[in-house]
């Protein structure tokens, strides 16, 4: 019997509890309160429950109607939901959003279009990657992610559009307690390739055999940003990083900063956004782009010209 339950009696059962009468909810919803009595009598039929007391002047719902009223107002919900995600998609609008994001973009502006996008795209699920160097841009060319925020790549593939977005500032840092941290002034390029650097390492093959930003000989590879940092808290070499990730660990000492001859002080990294140029951001994919600019301090070209030093 329950196979026969319908949505329009559970929609009947929301109508006749919200207006408190089968009447009242035969004149919401156009139809005659014999219809609407007879619809509810089948569904407690179905459903082998009694929904309403009919005892009094006006039906009240039973103990066993009220959690029914509230199961069915949770399927008419999420059926509302699939029509609406259906619709979307009819007229366009991407199934679900996924993106890759640069381990070096700053967090804030990140999770500020997120939330923004959230708001705007409910029903659109959004996939979200982060990686480093060319793992971010492989991950658009192979189809796993519509959108990428590009940056520690410097070499942007022939078959993907770019769009600028946004700069972040890099500092050469090292532990108080690190040899480096003792030279006074700038550290002579000798000095610095006596020691340990600690960089990120592609996860990709796109810039398999090529090094950016790397100066020492001795080189302690990391995959992930996270453990870079905390190597470099501990000592155990020099590196650089985005002054807005490491910000407050120069507050609290547990960083200072160093200049390395030949390295620029004020070191500028662009970001970019891309995609793939026969498979173009969708509607919800624009808007998470754009929500992208909005939140991050667009500079013009002229402020990063000459001053890219990628940096692992």
């Amino acid at each position: 019997m329950l196979e026969a339950v319908s949505l329009d009696q559970l929609r009947v059962l929301i109508a006749a509890a919200e207006t408190g009468s089968f009447s009242a909810a035969g004149r919401k919803l156009r139809r005659a309160q014999s219809l609407v009595s007879q619809m509810l009598a089948d569904l407690e039929a179905q459903f082998g429950v009694r929904l309403f007391d009919r005892g009094k002047k006006y039906p009240t719902l039973t103990e066993q109607g009220q959690a029914m009223l509230a199961e069915a107002r949770a399927v008419i919900e999420r059926m509302d939901e699939l029509k609406a995600r259906a619709k979307s998609m009819a007229e366009g609008l991407e199934p679900e959003l996924a993106v890759v994001v640069d381990v070096m973009f700053p967090m804030p502006a990140l999770t500020k279009t997120v939330g923004s996008f959230k708001e705007a795209y409910p029903r659109t699920p959004l996939l979200l990657y982060v990686e480093a160097l060319g793992a971010v841009a492989q991950a658009v060319l192979d189809g796993r992610c519509r959108i990428g925020v590009v940056g520690s790549l410097p070499i942007i593939p022939e078959s993907m559009e770019s769009e600028p977005l946004t700069d972040v500032r890099f500092v050469t840092v090292v532990a108080p307690h690190h040899a480096l941290a003792k030279v006074r002034g700038i550290v002579p390029k000798r000095k610095a390739m006596e020691q340990v650097q600690l960089v990120l390492t592609d996860r990709s093959t796109l810039s398999e055999g090529r090094t950016f930003g790397v100066l020492s000989p001795l080189i302690w590879r990391l995959a992930d940003l996270g453990a870079k940092l905390e190597f470099l808290r501990a000592g155990f070499g020099w590196g650089h990083m985005p002054l807005p990730l490491v910000e407050n660990s120069l507050k609290r000492k547990e960083l200072v900063r160093i200049r390395v001859e030949g390295i620029p002080e004020n070191t500028r990294l662009p970001m970019y956004v891309v995609y793939r140029k026969d498979t173009p951001p969708g509607p919800a994919g624009r808007a998470f782009i754009e929500r992208l600019k909005s939140g991050c301090a667009l500079r013009p070209a002229g402020n990063t010209a000459g001053a890219r030093t990628p940096a692992r």
